[in-house]
């Protein structure tokens, strides 16, 4: 197994009760992301109660770059991608859905967006295109969406978009709450760190329904936002250090 400093990318998975669509997405995974090796993939299972722990179990003796952590019991999608984001040794950190959606064939572009924007930028977000969600939930994520970049003036059309490339160092300055994923290009903005965006196609879950909603429950997205809000309020100038201490010099004898 590579160490930290081999891997050049990680690609976080979060999954509930996904079992059915666990192997499809990690081929796809594989196939994707073969121009970035070396590369890792981290599935999190957050609780699952069906077969999924089998089925990763399954793909581990097959896919040697593929790791798997489980939480004992559901903690929420975000507490499972910070989990997988910790656990990750590369610099750079993908993140999607787990239920197929998100289309690993866009990953390449998203990270070489975000390379090609310098140290500067701290994240490329995709933005979906042609959403396959149903009319209510299409609804209820473009009224959140409306609301939250009229407030937090993120400039992100789609910050529901699971299909991320962050650097993992920019991450891991995030203050940490659950639905944290929902507003990263506002909290990475936050940092001083620009963000970059990308379409990126949306399409069926391969099977099963949904098991993450949260931000959908009207008055969950209030608090956060409001949160997120007063975050960005609060924050202050970061200070540029400059040190007078002076150069080494060489030992004498």
């Amino acid at each position: 197994m590579p160490d930290r400093e081999a891997i050049r990318l990680s690609v976080v998975v979060p999954v509930k009760n996904e079992a059915g669509n666990i192997a499809p997405l990690v081929a796809e995974i594989v196939a994707a992301c073969a121009s970035l090796s070396p590369f890792e993939i981290l599935y999190v299972d957050d609780g699952s109660t069906d077969a999924t722990p089998a089925a990763l179990a399954d793909l581990q003796s097959r896919h040697p770059g593929l790791r798997v952590l489980r939480h004992r019991e559901s903690c929420g999608q975000s507490a499972a991608v910070r989990t997988g984001v910790l656990a990750a040794r590369g610099a750079l950190v993908a993140t999607l859905d787990g239920d197929g959606q998100n289309d690993p064939a866009f990953i390449p572009a998203l990270a070489a967006a975000l390379l090609a924007a310098g140290p500067g930028a701290g994240l490329a977000q995709g933005q979906r295109v042609g959403r396959k969600d149903g009319r209510l939930k299409m609804i209820q994520s473009r009224i959140a969406n409306g609301v939250r970049g009229r407030i937090l003036r993120d400039a992100t059309r789609d910050t529901g978009c699971g299909l991320k490339v962050f650097r993992r160092a920019v991450y891991l300055r995030l203050p940490y709450f659950d639905a944290l994923h929902r507003f990263m290009p506002a909290l990475v903005a936050r940092e001083g760190f620009s963000v970059v965006h990308a379409d990126v196609v949306d399409r069926p879950r391969f099977t099963g329904r949904s098991n993450y909603g949260l931000f959908d429950r009207l008055w969950v997205g209030i608090l956060d936002l409001a949160g997120v809000w007063w975050l960005i309020r609060r924050r202050r100038r970061v200070p540029q250090v400059v040190t007078n201490e002076p150069a080494a010099t060489a030992e004498t004898e």
